[in-house]
């Protein structure tokens, strides 16, 4: 396809380039991280699509903040006992009793 052809087809779908920095797409069991990512959006027909290239990589889930600082609170250690108990037990309530012994 020439490029004429293809600049056409793109002004059908009103298309245009969001500047974006990061593409985070977050999933149960952690996230899909786009780094330097390039985006178009497109609509067509009353839909919005976009496409996303670039690289791809996944990151595992850690504990959520609140609850590492729930647990410092509770055991009184510091922050990266916290995380490690929490990450190992995946479960505040666990993670604390194991942190008092």
């Amino acid at each position: 396809m020439n490029p004429r052809e293809m600049q056409k087809i793109m002004k059908q779908m009103k298309a245009q380039e969001i500047a974006a920095v990061e593409v985070i797409i977050r999933t149960k069991d952690g996230e899909l991280v786009v780094e330097n990512p390039q985006v178009v959006k497109m609509s067509l027909m009353g839909q919005e699509t976009l496409q996303i290239t670039g690289k791809l990589v996944e990151r595992a889930k850690g504990p959520e903040e609140g609850d590492v600082k729930l647990v410092m609170e509770q055991a009184g250690v510091g922050e990266p006992e916290a995380r490690a108990a929490l990450e190992k037990t995946k479960d505040i309530a666990q993670a604390i009793l194991e942190l008092k012994n």
